[in-house]
């Protein structure tokens, strides 16, 4: 920076631009509020079908998006601005008294353009007859001294000024279209993180200097700075795509076998580097677009670590996929890497894409933990399970679902893959517990059938459940219980509230033999039942708080509600009966500790109306699908997840907890009946509805025994039965 510019520097049209930007900021925000609190809520509330369900609601929700990013862009650039505007008028402070502090020592300073100045001792008037010859008023240190001190101030502005321009072009960069997400304080916060990560990515380039101190201090920075875009873009461009991917190469080689400390630091270090190019992943500019394609690019090329004696090291996609395992990647990098990856294991065959990545790269170990990180398809499931919507772009075809599904018998892809399918039919990422789960699309039901249909299959698809799908295909099945519920209740099912898209599309055959294969797995079992469980509960509580959500008599609504309830778990029960009472005492102990372990988070879920999705899709247009969704914690709903948890008994039964003993199929058939009716009466107390409460438990009684006699009927018509 020029010594005029700084000092002369006129810094009131830099504070009209301030100001400017402070008042778009102020607006942006009231718009976002707007975007969200009105036309967000009004659009997740809304009963839409057909277009403007897939299309319409998805272009609101991006837009309120934007919104939200326009008002962060807009308040990140101005609090930017206003702090590099103070420092450098605290700067120019500071060099006007160092100039007019040598001014009074008798020294002129000089801008002598392009960055350069002099500092020169003034000429005493009387040094022609000083014996000494001395011809400045000015000690010659006081001169340097002068120099130096205003040398530093104009470096500490300069870096001011340039750290600010280069923060404030990435976070504009960002974006190609819309905005950027970046949030900033001040100027010196931008700035740190782009030096930190200039810093790491030079470390990252020499990864043999690195000690197991470096790489701790390493991990903490990133840890630190993970979720920074301007980091994570920084890091990943000054690395490099194929200097991402040898870098990791060279870590896992050089670690490999790590144990205690070491092991915690490595396992730490590859989250914390997933979760950083996760986030580089969402910028647009120019150079991270490169960034993204070359990353695709390299999935063939044979990455060696230096020291490696073996001339095999690992594949691109393998590097690649064993860093997708935590974090949300951009959709659309995530869907131009899968395609490749698709195509690739596809042209192996089903049976033949553990040859194809497994074998020959034996002595790897890319992932730190669980697993070795061999199957590029493995990280790339857990990648899509944490993107909705790119797990919908995955599996939207039929064939390349079909395939994936078939590897599952030859691989042990099977427990990724299944929480892929579980995130793309849900509209939910694995782990989210925070969002609540979108009305089904489309896409999403037509893909759910397609699951049904895979499993459905006589001669093996039932086998699937047993591939490590059998806990995701129960919880498919939980937040599909809408669908579920009217594909048995048949055209016009209208007690059974949904905001499904397509809330019929479900084949009735299809649905029988997948739940009653599904319920042969201990996890997927636990899961139906509590979905069915939840979603009858809560269907109680808004029906009888809304009379208008059905045209008809309540006793109608009582007997429709419960035999779908005595068939959905009927077919449960007959069909772990039908497999042999040893199987399932031998089950017994896993069933038991699966549904407890869904009682205990089935809270958390409610309680963001998630719900595994089933109950969270009542129409918003209603009045009660607020107080369904808003009242879980200690309503209705509440109540039937805590006997679930407590364990309560049966009133009248042996001395058997709630649903815990499959045994029996007559228990289970008194279970469901039990908890319908106290549902039941749990909704007349909360809504203080007059019905005859012996009259209304006879009702809801015979209709589940009804549901679960037909039940059977389902079975037999749907698949062969066996007896054991």
């Amino acid at each position: 920076m020029d010594l005029d510019a700084l000092r002369h520097g006129n810094f009131a049209k830099l504070g009209e631009a301030i100001t400017d930007w402070e008042q778009m900021t102020k607006k942006l925000s009231d718009l976002q509020k707007d975007a969200e609190s009105n036309l967000k809520s009004k659009a997740d509330k809304a009963n839409w079908v057909g277009v403007n369900a897939s299309v319409s609601r998805e272009f609101i929700t991006r837009t309120a998006a934007e919104f939200a990013d326009a008002h962060t862009q807009a308040s990140s650039i101005a609090k930017i601005l206003s702090d590099t505007r103070g420092e450098l008028i605290g700067y120019r402070t500071q060099l006007t008294e160092a100039i007019a502090r040598g001014t009074q020592q008798n020294m002129t300073v000089i801008d002598t353009g392009e960055g350069t100045f002099t500092v020169t001792g003034n000429t005493r008037p009387d040094w022609a007859s000083d014996p000494s010859g001395k011809t400045g008023a000015a000690d010659q240190k006081a001169v340097n001294a002068l120099r130096e001190e205003i040398e530093g101030i104009l470096a500490k502005a300069t870096q001011s000024d340039n750290s600010a321009a280069k923060a404030l072009r990435l976070i504009v960069d960002q974006a190609k279209y819309g905005f950027s997400d970046a949030s900033y304080s001040d100027r010196d916060s931008a700035a740190e993180a782009v030096a930190a990560a200039e810093k790491l990515a030079k470390m990252a380039k020499k990864p043999s200097d690195m000690s197991l101190s470096d790489i701790a201090s390493f991990d903490r920075t990133m840890e630190k700075y993970k979720a920074d875009p301007l980091f994570a873009e920084q890091f990943a461009k000054g690395l490099g795509a194929k200097g991402t991917l040898q870098f990791w190469t060279e870590m896992t080689s050089a670690h490999a076998g790590a144990t205690g400390s070491e092991l915690e630091t490595m396992k730490s270090l590859q989250q914390n580097l997933g979760l950083t190019l996760a986030t580089a992943s969402f910028s647009d500019s120019d150079a991270m677009q490169h960034w993204k394609k070359d990353l695709v690019a390299e999935r063939n090329t044979n990455f060696v670590a230096a020291n490696s004696p073996s001339p095999v090291g690992a594949l691109g996609s393998q590097v690649i996929s064993s860093l997708m395992r935590k974090g949300v990647y951009d959709t659309e990098f995530l869907d131009s890497y899968r395609e490749k990856l698709f195509k690739a294991d596809k042209g192996a065959g089903d049976a033949g894409t553990d040859d194809l990545w497994v074998k020959g790269y034996d002595s790897l170990d890319l992932v730190f933990g669980d697993g070795n990180g061999r199957d590029p398809l493995e990280g790339l499931f857990e990648g899509l399970s944490h993107n909705p919507e790119a797990a919908v772009h995955a599996f939207e075809s039929q064939t390349d679902l079909d395939h994936m599904l078939g590897t599952t018998r030859y691989t042990d892809r099977g427990e990724a893959l299944g929480r892929a399918l579980e995130t793309a039919v849900t509209g939910v990422a694995a782990g989210d517990y925070t969002s609540a789960a979108p009305p089904h699309s489309t896409a999403q039901v037509q893909i759910m059938a397609n699951i049904m249909n895979a499993v459905a299959q006589p001669g093996g698809g039932s086998d699937l459940v047993g591939n490590g799908l059998g806990e995701s295909l129960g919880n498919m099945a939980a937040s599909y219980m809408p669908e579920i519920s009217r594909a048995f209740g048949g055209p016009n099912s209208e007690v059974f509230l949904t905001n499904s898209e397509l809330p019929e599309e479900l084949n009735t055959a299809d649905v029988t033999r997948f739940l009653s294969a599904v319920s042969l797995d201990p996890a997927g079992r636990a899961g139906i039942i509590i979905g069915e469980s939840v979603y009858t509960s809560g269907l109680l509580d808004a029906h009888l708080s809304d009379p208008s959500l059905f045209d008809g008599p309540r006793n109608q609504v009582f007997e429709n509600i419960g035999r779908n309830a005595g068939i959905i778990e009927g077919i449960v029960g007959h069909s772990v009966a039908d497999k042999s009472v040893q199987a399932a005492i031998d089950g017994e102990t896993d069933y038991n500790d699966a549904l407890k372990k869904k009682g205990d988070f089935i809270k958390t879920w409610i309680a963001t109306g998630l719900g595994y999705g089933s109950v969270s899709l009542f129409p918003g247009s209603h009045a009660a699908a607020g107080a369904a969704v808003g009242g879980f914690a200690g309503g209705v709903v509440g109540l039937a997840v805590d006997r679930f948890v407590e364990g309560q008994e049966l009133k009248g039964a042996r001395d058997e907890a709630l649903y815990t003993s499959a045994k029996d199929l007559y228990d289970m058939r008194d279970s469901v009946s039990q908890q319908t009716q106290w549902s039941t009466e749990d909704a007349l107390e909360e809504h203080h509805v007059n019905l005859p409460k012996d009259g209304t438990s006879d009702t809801v009684r015979v209709a589940v025994n009804q549901g679960w006699d037909d039940a059977s009927e389902f079975l037999n018509r749907s698949k062969e039965r066996q007896s054991g």
